[in-house]
């Protein structure tokens, strides 16, 4: 009676094919992953051991005495370099017979292990529920995170102690079993890192208190052990210095990330700075405990632990970029409503702790103090001000979706090549993309100036024999008009002066503000502009960097005048005036051009007015004489320069498809406009 044809079966087989065949897509990704968290293991490992002697592990070096690792006589803080505590200093006692040699590898080796059992520790701590992806790519993208770290890197660097705190409190919250056991692990190490004693309240106010018992206990007993068998050595570290204040450099440094150091560099100082010190202290402590209180009740232990180790950061009087390691730990928290918004923390958390502050803001004198204190700052936003979300919330698990706009039918089959990369309706957060834009274009004059090998007298022979090709085929083409071009407008005053401020000034003013006004009127037409103009920006790094080329004002014999710069000395390896700041010889294709077309373009194409459409296309024809006049590009600069932003156009659209046909509405209020023809 059985119908085969009916049976379920082929649908079943097809089922679990297609099961089959994602979980091989899952395997493959995370066996990917681990790859990468590899490489950047065998990465930071490469640069610290191939450093010449005296310039790596320079901290772990500053211990060795006559007899090995630590001064077998005399104190521990003659030089305050060594900037452990004196139980610290004993339990390294052991090392003092190693090799120096030996004594390097090992302990690059054996930090590299703890920052992957750290890594694996925060990976098994997640909140749950966790889901199934998470659960698979947890470890690696962990351990990855770790390894780009700059605390991880600046331990591998100097050779530091700072991961084993870290490692400690970790085990004792979610590896061990029973609370004494668990207090014993914390109490370790607030000996090895004392701020991290705020775990022993954490521990109390969550109800743990033989744990917290435990920890103190320990805590005391360490000390006084070490105070037994070095007493000097204890005196100087907690009364003459006061737990450890001024070892390792000025406490005003900026690397002192402490709210100690953040006061200090105010030009606070004496009995107001320490009174002010204490009372801010006991503002954030008490907040950041609760907090974590009800994150630890809610489920949430690994971000009650990050918030707590936030606020040890804060308190303590010398809070160095090694021992910040806790901040990156908050990465965990949940925060935002929507789905779009649940980026923004992680990122931001992601980007303070592996970036150099000098990146991710610029040298401008208004944003000093937010610069020089950014991880004090994202310490001080984790443990009192960030609302992150309770399990219990709504959003927790279901965030409000993104919505998306209708897919445009393509012409070409396989495209979009990535379809999972939907246009977004809403604006993305603006936060974070201002922090992405700087970061980007941190990394472009990175890049920009790294393509003569850092300076412009290293590619200086071969930018120069570049020129003279383009200038012979710009002769067969008869298209070399640059030097003609520049003298003419050297002898009209009026006409030089508009064209170099144009060329000086309107080279990022439109770009950005273009980008504004996308951003708020038409959120669609911003994701879509923004991927088209990253991508020719990529492209023309790819152009500076193979094929670096010297502009008409930098060409011994050409007789052209720099109408901008000025009056270049051509006898100087290091030539011209803004030598120190980029790359002068990243002219093919011509950014200044690109950019003004890829301006053009987009107003011609987003403009709902003919009279706009006309008046953004005149911005590329201003720039395109600007930067021939003023003998800052060749003609085919600019030709180049259109190629790549006709390659960035169409790299958008072979990874997303055409543009969007839908918009939203300008007020905010995330609803579709009516969907407009194909243009």
């Amino acid at each position: 009676m059985l119908n085969p044809e009916h049976s379920g079966r082929p649908a079943q087989a097809f089922g679990a094919t297609a099961v089959d065949s994602a979980r091989a897509r899952l395997r493959a990704a995370r066996l990917g992953l681990w790859l990468i968290a590899a490489i950047l293991a065998v990465r930071q490992v490469a640069v610290v051991l191939s450093t010449p002697e005296g310039e790596r592990l320079t901290d772990l070096e500053t211990w060795v005495g006559p007899d090995g690792v630590l001064h077998v006589t005399g104190s521990l803080y003659d030089s305050t370099l060594f900037t452990g505590t004196p139980f610290g200093g004993l339990v390294l006692k052991p090392l003092t017979r190693a090799a120096e040699q030996a004594l390097g590898w090992g302990w690059t080796f054996g930090t590299l292990l703890l920052v992957v059992a750290l890594g694996l520790v925060v990976a098994h701590a997640l909140p749950q529920p966790v889901g199934k992806l998470t659960a698979l790519l947890a470890a690696p993208v962990s351990v990855s995170l770790l390894m780009l770290s700059l605390p991880v890197r600046n331990t591998l660097w100097l050779g530091q102690t700072s991961i084993m705190p870290v490692l400690l409190v970790l085990l004792g919250c979610f590896v061990v079993r029973g609370q004494r056991t668990s207090g014993l692990l914390i109490g370790l190490a607030a000996a090895l890192q004392p701020p991290v004693l705020l775990f022993a309240a954490l521990l109390w106010f969550t109800g743990r208190r033989a744990a917290a018992l435990s920890g103190g206990v320990t805590f005391a007993a360490c000390t006084v052990l070490a105070w037994l068998a070095m007493p000097h050595d204890s005196y100087t570290y907690w009364v003459h210095h006061v737990a450890g204040t001024g070892l390792g450099g000025p406490a005003d440094d900026l690397a002192n990330q402490s709210l100690h150091g953040a006061l200090l560099r105010s030009g606070l100082s004496g009995p107001p700075e320490i009174a002010l010190f204490l009372a801010l202290g006991a503002a954030v402590t008490v907040p950041a405990l609760r907090r974590a209180a009800r994150y630890a009740h809610d489920g949430q232990l690994l971000l009650a632990v990050a918030i707590t180790g936030c606020a040890a950061v804060l308190v303590s009087p010398m809070t160095w970029q090694h021992q910040s390691l806790w901040v990156l730990l908050a990465v965990v928290g949940r925060v935002g409503r929507r789905a779009s918004d649940r980026y923004v923390w992680p990122v931001g958390v992601v980007l303070v702790m592996t970036l150099p502050a000098k990146i991710l803001l610029p040298n401008m004198a208004a944003l000093d103090p937010l610069r020089d204190n950014v991880v004090l700052l994202a310490a001080l936003a984790a443990a009192t001000a960030v609302p992150f979300l309770t399990r219990t919330s709504p959003y927790y698990r279901s965030p409000v979706p993104t919505r998306y706009a209708e897919p445009v039918p393509a012409r070409f089959r396989r495209v979009p090549l990535l379809p999972s990369l939907k246009r977004v309706l809403t604006r993305p957060n603006l936060l974070l993309e201002l922090l992405l834009i700087r970061v980007t274009y941190a990394a472009y004059q990175k890049v920009r100036l790294a393509a003569t090998g850092g300076t412009n007298s290293g590619g200086r022979a071969r930018a120069e024999a570049h020129g003279r090709q383009i200038l012979d085929l710009e002769r067969w083409l008869h298209i070399d008009i640059e030097r003609w071009a520049n003298h003419a407008i050297v002898k009209a005053g009026a006409l030089r002066d508009f064209f170099d401020f144009y060329y000086t000034s309107f080279h990022f003013a439109v770009p950005l503000s273009v980008l504004a006004v996308l951003y708020w009127r038409r959120p669609v037409d911003y994701r879509w502009a923004r991927a088209s103009l990253g991508f020719t920006t990529i492209l023309a790094l790819v152009g500076f960097w193979l094929y670096p080329l010297a502009p008409p004002r930098l060409m011994p014999g050409l007789g052209v005048i720099d109408t901008v710069h000025g009056v270049q000395d051509f006898s100087q390896p290091e030539y011209g005036t803004l030598t120190a700041l980029t790359n002068q010889y990243a002219a093919m294709p011509s950014l200044h051009f690109g950019w003004s077309l890829w301006c053009g373009l987009v107003i011609a194409i987003v403009a709902p007015k003919r009279w706009l459409k006309a008046l953004g296309l005149l911005h590329p024809l201003f720039t395109v004489t600007a930067i021939v006049v003023t003998g800052n590009h060749w003609v085919l600069d600019a030709v180049g320069g259109a190629m790549v932003v006709g390659g960035g156009f169409g790299l958008a659209y072979l990874f997303q498809g055409p543009r969007a046909r839908t918009v939203t509405s300008i007020a905010g209020e995330n609803r579709p406009e009516p969907v407009r023809q194909p243009g």
